[in-house]
């Protein structure tokens, strides 16, 4: 049904036919002329539909169209422009002349129409804009690349690649890391630029700074994870019998250097606290210089005190006994009754159960040694657990351990005179601890300020010792000054050596030479440590290391240490806890509860781990 005509829709000649309209027009021409548009008459015209209406000859041309609706009601509204006139349409969309069917296409419309064929639209392959909105993403590709890969690269290289003044450019250590001691480098920026090298107090030859703390940041914690390169460690020392518990919190910095502090602070159940802090895992040397300026605690002539200052191979960790077991002190890369357990095979050789120990306090009994055997030993059978990597000359494993050099082991001698014991710990060992200390292979800068340890070894190790005085001044309780302490070593064979500095001396030398094979105990000759080496110090008390005078020591007393720096000779930097030459970190995550948990005291009872085959104890 069609919608009635509109008179919006309409011209006024266009609506002369309609029966309303003709009424309305009578009515407007019998309108008089004072009153051309009567609204109230308009209430008797009933029309269908509202009505605007030109206006009226009686009207003048500016007076507004009046709109009627069909109850009678009207207003005025604005009249249409010519513009408007032109540009309207009108309300009803079926008279603007289109389909309104959504089946239709619109005539304007081909890109829409699915039926539409032939379409075409000139067009180039590469155009301007194109290439110009290739090119944006492009920028924002290489800005985003930039952003998340060049920015890390670059900062990770520039950071960890040491050029300062001479300096190594030495690798981070096995895990990664990059140091954090306050600037951010492997050497630190607070060393004066005149230790950058050092003369070799050996060999007279130069070596160059590869890693340095100077502890000049004061209140620095050693809390496990709190810096890159140290650790303090949180346990009892229970395999020299201790007395004091070692905790964190006795190890800091102040007044610019490294303070370990041994205290009558009853922890964990033991009535003394002290510090132990290492460097393991994190940061590892093979060779060169380590040393250290030192104040040592108390004063040069109460005994009790054991202020140490060494390095061990990273693959045992110092307190955790499980990692150290079958390990430490072992150096040694043959396959013989070296690497057996007690050092014997079927009851011999005889001397080897005869030239130990026959202290009636110790269940020795003459054995010369109670070590388990070396667990990762050069016999290892093929296929079974070990750190690698394997001698291309037979194909056999590379005998692994962690040897033992000590910087020092401050004491007090007979004459209540201060001195420090510098040695290197060894398994296997040679008869009745004597090693061939000719003076080829035994030399003392000063025999008037060093003499012979007497102690040598025993069931667990072979000692290679020298007692020297230390600077008597260079106490806590005295003058507080410092004094250097250190030790140079090449690792290996032949013309390998260790040579151990004393108040900045050269205080002695062992040649490789005193470490040769030994035909009564039938063992091979031992190397000069060859593992990467951490660095640790620590500060404690044990009976062990001798008497203990509590009555006359002062608590709480402290072992300052003023700076730790690593030299190396250029052509040979060897930096890192994980050498391809000497791998660790593979094993020790392998095993990473033994090196983790201080209360495994064994590899086989404890840790519940099996000895790998030793092809010269049983067949593989």
């Amino acid at each position: 049904m069609s919608s009635p005509p509109r008179l919006t829709d309409c011209r006024e000649s266009d609506c002369a036919n309609i029966p309303s309209i003709v009424a309305f027009r009578q009515h407007l021409h019998l309108s008089p002329p004072t009153n051309p548009l009567n609204c109230a008459a308009l209430h008797s015209i009933h029309l269908p539909f509202p009505c605007v209406m030109s206006t009226p000859p009686l009207l003048k041309k500016e007076s507004s169209p009046l709109l009627l609706t069909d109850d009678g009601d009207s207003f005025l509204v604005s009249p249409r422009s010519g513009f408007t006139d032109k540009y309207s349409l009108s309300p009803d969309p079926t008279h603007w002349g289109s389909s309104l069917s959504p089946n239709d296409p619109e005539p304007d419309d081909d890109l829409h129409d699915p039926e539409s064929k032939g379409v075409h639209r000139p067009s180039d392959f590469v155009t301007g804009r194109g290439l110009a909105n290739l090119g944006c993403i492009a920028l924002v590709a290489i800005a985003l690349v930039g952003l998340f890969l060049g920015y890390p690269v670059g900062k990770f290289v520039t950071q960890k690649v040491v050029s300062n003044e001479g300096s190594a450019n030495v690798r981070v250590n096995a895990t990664g890391q990059v140091a954090s001691i306050g600037n951010f480098g492997l050497i630190d920026l607070d060393t004066p630029s005149d230790a950058y090298t050092i003369t070799s107090l050996h060999s007279g030859k130069e070596m160059q700074l590869v890693f340095s703390d100077e502890f000049t940041t004061d209140g620095r914690s050693f809390y496990p994870g709190d810096d890159p390169y140290w650790t303090a460690e949180d346990l009892h020392y229970w395999s020299t019998n201790n007395l004091e518990w070692y905790d964190p919190v006795a190890v800091t910095t102040a007044n610019g250097s490294l303070k370990i502090t041994l205290s009558a602070t009853p922890t964990h159940g033991l009535n003394y606290q002290g510090g132990l802090l290492t460097t393991w895992n994190k940061f590892c040397f093979t060779g060169g210089m380590l040393v250290t300026s030192a104040t040592l605690p108390g004063t040069n002539n109460i005994h009790g005190l054991w202020p140490a200052f060494w390095a061990m191979g990273n693959l045992g960790r110092a307190g955790y006994g499980a990692s150290l077991d079958g390990m430490w002190p072992y150096t040694y890369d043959a396959c013989d009754v070296g690497t057996a357990p007690n050092q014997t095979l079927n009851g011999l050789p005889e001397i080897a159960r005869t030239s130990g120990s026959m202290d009636p306090t110790q269940p020795y009994d003459g054995e010369l040694s109670y070590q388990p055997g070396q667990r990762l030993s050069r016999c290892t059978c093929p296929g079974e657990s070990h750190p690698g990597p394997i001698h291309s000359s037979d194909g056999s494993y590379v005998g692994r351990s962690a040897p033992e050099i000590d910087v020092f082991e401050a004491q007090i001698s007979g004459e209540n005179l201060g001195t420090v014991s510098q040695s290197g710990q060894w398994a296997p060992f040679n008869a009745g601890y004597v090693w061939f200390n000719t003076s080829d292979n035994l030399v003392i800068a000063d025999p008037d300020n060093s003499i012979f340890n007497t102690y040598i070894g025993g069931a667990y190790q072979q000692a290679t010792s020298v007692v020297t005085n230390t600077n008597q001044k260079c106490y806590e309780l005295l003058d507080g000054c410092f004094s250097v302490y250190g030790f140079e070593y090449k690792p290996g064979f032949g013309d390998s050596y260790i040579s151990w500095i004393a108040d900045n001396k050269l205080a002695w030398t062992i040649n490789a030479g005193g470490l040769a094979a030994d035909t009564q105990t039938e063992i091979s000759a031992r190397p000069v440590p060859q593992e990467p080496m951490y660095i640790i110090a620590n500060l404690g008390m044990s009976n062990n290391f001798g008497a203990v005078d509590l009555a006359n020591l002062t608590f709480p007393t402290t072992l300052s240490l003023d700076y730790v720096r690593v030299y190396q000779y250029p052509d040979a930097i060897n930096i890192g806890c994980d050498p391809p030459d000497f791998p660790t970190q593979d094993y020790i995550n392998t095993y990473l509860e033994a090196y983790t948990n201080p209360l495994l005291t064994t590899w086989v009872d404890d840790y519940n781990q099996t000895i790998p085959k030793n092809s010269f104890v049983e067949p593989c």
